[in-house]
């Protein structure tokens, strides 16, 4: 099967529109447009913007111009994720509002404007950019459109800084672009005893997240329809036992299992263009199948499709809004233990469906422990073990409150420590500075016991796309 491209690995497409008020020198904005394409370019992403005879100076300069840039975004339409506005000087907010108010395509909007140099004032040198970013920035929030600022009021295009304000943007515009029109498979019915996951389709559909259900049946009937010597089921367990290590005492019938359901679940994930799911992975799963799900759910999230237990659809939709942020693997946890009497560090455990980056050590693949005790462990193959790596990470919930009638989410960051802990399945020590404010807020609004987390610091990233450019109810330790 060929390898899925996701959205959090595909480049990304921005319109592009270098902004000059025309009794400015022509320099700045020539010489603008050239280092922005070449900072969009070295980030590994495309541009959208009119030749430079398009307009003077290849500048956006008052209606006209905003009318031809608009007709040229709008048939990129589909295509560009973000708009890049670049004040070459103090710019012309009726040519900038005017574009992206005609385009009309509701993307992010980053605006950066250049920054004067002190030896370069008179009249062919200035700029004034500092001051014309206020009046574009002012015509925006008149307009009502959401647009996010650079980490300084004015940055250098070709400076360091401004590079990290692209790679910002580029998370921001992957996270809004994948969880709008975003598909969650929801793969079986909820655990019985989990009210805890319930949640509204259709408030979720009004935020454009469709979930897409299927029967365990129709999963298991798919799985047991593949031979073992099917191709895909042969290159799946090919892949399973480079993946991790299958004790000896693992018959192979289980690991042939294990293949034929992954082979199944992607197959249904495919045809029905799913982006990520949640799935009933007890106890129909081991009564009637006959294996754990947590490796191919592991495997699925490893490849950045990321898979929630217990029907966790709004954890499936956290994970992957993770993962568009991060551009990495994403977990769901519960929040599980305390620490002893260490205050920052709680412990977050799943049986488990770990993607393999996450652990520190090549992984184990065996049975799970737990519910091995009750459904017997023959039945429960499947399962990763190991300790989470140290290192930063990021963690976000999002939930709908039915009551209200909105989504509502949480975000923070902490890090993964190397402390041990005397539990089996999968295992991730974490400190969190803020953790007791951040229970209280879980249990006071009514979140779920599991949280998205993935490596990397991106809550900055996650809070920009989801509150500014969604309307998401956003919390923050």
């Amino acid at each position: 099967m060929q390898k899925r491209v996701t959205m959090a690995e595909r480049p990304l497409t921005f319109g592009v529109i270098v902004s000059s008020r025309l009794f400015f020198n022509a320099a700045h904005a020539i010489g603008a447009r050239a280092d922005l394409l070449a900072a969009i370019a070295a980030a590994g992403h495309r541009a959208v913007i009119g030749d430079p005879g398009l307009t003077s100076d290849g500048a956006v300069a008052g209606l006209g111009d905003a009318k031809k840039y608009a007709a040229l975004f709008g048939e990129a339409r589909g295509e560009i994720d973000g708009i890049i506005v670049s004040l070459a000087n103090f710019g012309d907010e009726i040519g900038v509002v005017e574009t992206i108010v005609r385009a009309a395509l509701g993307v992010p909007v980053l605006v950066q404007a250049c920054p004067d140099k002190l030896g370069e004032l008179g009249v062919k040198g200035r700029r004034d950019s500092y001051c014309g970013k206020i009046s574009v920035c002012n015509n925006l929030y008149q307009y009502d459109i959401p647009w996010t600022d650079t980490a300084s009021h004015v940055v250098d295009l070709a400076s360091p800084e401004f590079a990290a304000d692209l790679d910002f943007f580029a998370r921001v515009c992957r996270t809004v672009r994948g969880l709008r029109g975003a598909r969650i498979g929801a793969i079986g019915a909820r655990p019985g005893a989990f009210q805890t996951v319930r949640y509204s389709e259709k408030l979720l559909q009004r935020a454009g997240v469709t979930v897409v259900p299927v029967d365990l049946s129709e999963i298991f009937a798919a799985a047991r329809s593949l031979g073992e010597g099917d191709a895909a089921v042969a290159a799946k367990v090919g892949e399973i036992h480079a993946y991790g290590r299958v004790p000896a005492s693992i018959i192979a019938d289980r690991v042939v299992a294990q293949a034929r359901l992954s082979v199944a679940i992607e197959r249904w994930l495919e045809a029905n263009d799913c982006d990520a799911s949640a799935i009933q992975c007890w106890n129909s799963m081991e009564e009637n199948y006959g294996c754990a799900s947590c490796l191919t759910m592991s495997m699925a999230s490893e490849s950045l499709r990321p898979s929630a237990c217990e029907v966790d659809v709004t954890g499936a939709l956290s994970m992957l809004a993770l993962t568009l942020a991060s551009g990495s693997p994403a977990a769901l946890l519960d929040w599980n233990n305390n620490y002893g009497d260490r205050g920052d560090l709680v412990v977050g455990t799943h049986c488990s469906n770990f993607p393999r980056s996450f652990m520190g050590a090549p992984i184990e693949i065996s049975n799970l422990d737990l519910l091995g005790e009750t459904f017997g462990a023959e039945r429960c193959f499947g399962a990763i073990k190991g300790h989470v790596a140290p290192g930063a990470f990021t963690y976000f919930r999002v939930s709908t409150d039915d009551a209200k009638g909105k989504l509502k989410c949480y975000a923070g960051e902490g890090e993964f420590t190397a402390d041990p802990f005397p539990m089996d399945g999968g295992i991730a020590v974490c400190r969190i500075p803020a953790i007791r404010e951040v229970m209280r807020h879980v249990t006071r609004e009514g979140f779920e016991h599991h949280v998205a987390m993935a490596r990397g610091s991106t809550a900055a990233a996650l809070r920009e796309a989801v509150e500014r450019y969604l309307g998401w109810d956003f919390f923050s330790a």
